[in-house]
């Protein structure tokens, strides 16, 4: 059958055009898979990237396709979905890899990246999924920098954050940029005496151990933020917060890595191999959000480019029979 392009990426997000970017810089050929769902899409504009903060996650994209496709004719983009990976194991083409789309449309490469994403498990509020990416945030450095601190601030200690060193880290943060931070700890009231006890002398900390029953958008004034956050408790009690901090469960997108067999760890990533980000099957990588802890772009793009690294290495010794060092 022959091979489509050297490597095949499944996934157009930052991770996988930073791959793509740094493998066709030598020349590789590269095929990328995408069906433009990326967990950003609700979130108004991107931070933290230098001459792109403040942008809005498609015009991003959409630029970085632009750009990569104009000057690097050895990369394609398949606007599709994904709906099978394998290892090819026998034939010709043993040893390579074949992704197949919705549609039944295949193509084989001798390479696979995976750098698909997450999928976020919000906790059972309802309400919550309105608010993400826009008014309750996993990171305060993409919320970061406000002309003044805002009147006040929530961390939702629920799930991961239902811990007191991970909960008053994220509410330390908030400080830079709030006045006052409550610790909302959904009805877990031994919890919140751990939280009490370990405020010490700082006064800008308070922690509600209230059961909440909703998030709601609370009626707009002059003397809000555009992205305040209502509260209303089982008891029918009604606060309202600047923003809210929280880190959700996730699990890497996709089915692929149980079609490779691929281990998973707790966290819900993908296992890597360190330091090149393969995985237990040499020729397969992950990069990005499914497979790395701090789910932010700049660590996307941080892994693709060692990924595409990674790649052009392996390919360029398997091409003299040598051995490389990945």
């Amino acid at each position: 059958m022959g091979i489509d392009a050297e490597v095949l990426i499944v996934g157009g997000g930052p991770a996988g055009l930073t791959a793509a970017l740094t493998l066709a810089r030598l020349t590789h050929t590269v095929k990328i898979f995408d069906n433009n769902d990326a967990r950003n899409k609700a979130t108004p504009a991107m931070t933290m990237l230098i001459a792109h903060d403040g942008e809005t996650p498609e015009h991003f994209r959409n630029e970085a396709i632009k750009n990569l496709t104009k000057r690097h004719k050895n990369v394609t983009i398949e606007n599709t979905t994904i709906a099978k990976v394998k290892k090819i194991e026998e034939g010709e083409d043993k040893g390579y890899f074949e992704v197949e789309d919705n549609e039944g449309k295949k193509w084989v490469g001798k390479k696979l990246v995976l750098s698909t994403g997450c999928t976020d498990i919000f906790p059972d509020i309802p309400g919550y999924e309105d608010f993400w990416g826009n008014g309750i945030y996993h990171c305060y450095f993409y919320k970061g920098y406000m002309p003044e601190k805002a009147p006040s601030s929530g961390i939702l200690a629920v799930d991961i954050m239902e811990d007191v060193m991970k909960s008053m880290h994220a509410a330390r943060y908030a400080t830079q940029i709030s006045k006052k931070v409550t610790i909302y700890t959904n009805d877990n009231k031994k919890l919140a005496d751990q939280f009490a006890s370990s405020f010490g002398n700082a006064k800008m900390f308070t922690v509600d151990d209230r059961k909440i029953a909703r998030f709601f958008k609370p009626e707009a004034s002059p003397d809000k933020l555009p992205t305040t956050v209502g509260i209303e408790f089982a008891n029918g009690d009604k606060v309202e917060e600047s923003f809210i901090g929280h880190y959700p469960l996730s699990k890497a997108k996709g089915p692929f890595h149980e079609q490779l067999g691929l281990p998973v760890l707790p966290s819900g990533d993908i296992a890597t191999n360190f330091p090149w980000l393969q995985t237990d099957i040499k020729g397969v990588f992950a990069c990005g959000d499914n497979s790395q802890p701090r789910k932010i772009i700049p660590e996307a793009q941080n892994t693709g480019s060692l990924v595409g690294a990674a790649i052009s290495n392996q390919i360029i010794a398997e091409n003299f029979g040598q051995m490389g060092l990945v």
